[in-house]
């Protein structure tokens, strides 16, 4: 039986503070399509968090949150860059385009998931001609696909050519809270420019679920008649919002998301294997050949090669010291 222990961090289930805050909210009555009482305490605790002011929306899907992100931000004939290996660009199946009527993305080199900024500015200085679609926006993400955990200042030294242009900043925070635990300043992020950030629940060990958070709050305007559009405007709206109380409230977004960063660092000690890029958040990237990993599979444990070719073991809150340790001697007895 294959095991699934570090395919993802989606592969664990909810934190008990979800399920928790989850079984609290499913007491009584409440209104719906995200008017309730639990949605209300659920987007306070995320101003509080981000010590700003905006409009919060939840989804049930990471994909459905950047890809409107996306069309808030950009018009049809215009284009979103990101890093080339952002989930936007590899992983969504084209959704940016599909929510957004057409929009597309610039995809922009960098290593290990964070963007050149020469590249940026290169990008940004491309004329303006009718047959290709211009920039209108920039897509950041932090945690990176790669692991790697952007700091304050990269992203001020990104964004302010953006902004000076006029265009709209969107940051993918599906792994969000093991940057913060890494040492990122949440409360840096309205003060940076970024005008939606989704803060990613799902990855961090809710059930399904991310904010939206409109920190551009002239966004808001008809944004419900996107989400009712695109089949996002839940009519139990308490059950999306819920999980954020749990998470927030006891601080376990960011103390559950630390244990699966020293998770990752511990693997990273055992890991016989060469690492390809920075172990800084809960991803362990490593080189290793095709045989070799069909020995692993041979044994039990199942992970994924990367859009890189490199091999990726993810820990998640639910990761404990001795899966991680089983591992070790597993990858030992292959190397």
């Amino acid at each position: 039986m294959a095991r699934y222990d570090f395919a993802s961090d989606n592969v664990a289930g909810a934190m008990p503070e979800v399920i928790d805050a989850l079984i609290a909210a499913n007491a009584g009555t409440a209104s719906g399509y995200g008017t309730d009482h639990v949605s209300a305490r659920a987007a306070d605790l995320i101003r509080a968090a981000l010590d700003a002011d905006a409009d919060i929306r939840f989804v049930a899907s990471g994909t459905a949150a950047n890809a409107l992100s996306c069309a808030v931000l950009a018009q049809p004939h215009e284009a979103v860059m990101a890093h080339e290996h952002a989930h936007i660009l590899t992983d969504e199946t084209g959704a940016p385009g599909y929510f957004g009527a057409g929009v597309g993305l610039i995809g922009l080199p960098g290593a290990s998931g964070r963007i050149d900024p020469a590249a940026l500015l290169e990008a940004l200085a491309q004329p303006e001609v009718s047959y290709r679609q211009p920039a209108a926006a920039l897509s950041l993400t932090n945690t990176t696909e790669y692991g790697t955990v952007c700091s304050v200042e990269s992203f001020r030294t990104l964004i302010a050519p953006v902004k000076a242009k006029g265009y709209g900043v969107h940051l993918d925070g599906a792994r969000l809270a093991n940057a913060v635990a890494a040492g990122f300043d949440l409360k840096a992020v309205p003060k940076l420019g970024v005008d939606i950030l989704i803060m990613g629940g799902t990855k961090s060990g809710s059930t399904p679920t991310e904010a939206i958070v409109l920190l551009n709050k002239a966004l808001a305007r008809r944004f419900d008649a996107r989400l009712k559009h695109a089949g996002q405007l839940v009519s139990k709206g308490r059950f999306l919002a819920a999980p954020w109380i749990g998470l927030l409230e006891t601080n376990a977004w960011q103390t559950r998301a630390a244990h699966a960063n020293a998770m990752a660092q511990r693997l990273a000690a055992l890991m016989p294997f060469p690492i390809v890029h920075p172990v800084e958040a809960n991803g362990v990237f490593v080189e290793m050949d095709q045989p070799t990993l069909d020995r692993l599979a041979a044994t039990g444990w199942f992970v994924y090669r990367f859009i890189d070719g490199t091999v990726r073991f993810m820990c998640s809150w639910a990761t404990t010291p001795e899966m991680v340790d089983e591992l070790g001697e597993a990858l030992k007895s292959i190397s």
